[in-house]
């Protein structure tokens, strides 16, 4: 079935949910995350002084994370090189090579890796296309960017699909 590929390993309300410890019990030494309404609002240009915390928890407990964005270059770079966070920009999510393209950057295996993001048709469907373990969030904001509305228009779709045939196991509680 088509939709199954949709369906996150795992769902958060956000990446503060997900903690160093939790993730090395899972054998994962690395983070592949979407940033736009996944690490911080679209419109945010820095990094909050929580995501600041909890990317030096990540990095203490010995797991990389690696920034892979749909975003232009200049977006993606200002965010993560204050951070001194790995990135890669224009990803063509949900194709593959930007995923391939991370793990080589971390030199770890596809078992060893989880994907956040806040996007079922990007995000989720690319990790899952990759075999990676998929980690959906809540977006950060309400607001969205044009082809990010389109997105969320096709998710509600295959959300109410997975609904109707009982596959959906967690529930958006807003």
């Amino acid at each position: 079935m088509m939709y199954q590929k949709f369906i996150p390993s795992q769902y958060v309300k956000s990446v503060f949910d997900i903690s160093p410890e939790s993730l090395l019990e899972k054998g994962v030494r690395g983070i592949i995350t979407d940033l736009d309404n996944t690490l911080v609002e679209w419109d945010r240009p820095d990094a909050t002084p929580k995501l600041i915390d909890w990317l030096r928890s990540m990095k203490e407990a010995g797991i990389q994370v690696i920034i892979v964005s749909n975003n232009k270059e200049l977006r993606v770079k200002s965010f993560a090189d204050p951070l001194g966070i790995p990135f890669i920009f224009q990803a063509r999510k949900p194709m593959g090579r930007a995923f391939r393209k991370a793990l080589k950057l971390m030199n770890v295996s596809r078992d060893q890796v989880v994907v956040i993001g806040d996007q079922m048709m990007t995000d989720i469907f690319g990790g899952n296309l990759n075999k990676l373990h998929t980690i959906l969030v809540l977006p950060v904001a309400q607001s969205d960017g044009f082809i990010t509305r389109f997105n969320r228009l096709l998710e509600r779709r295959i959300m109410k699909k997975l609904k109707e045939k009982g596959q959906l196991t967690w529930e958006e509680e807003n």
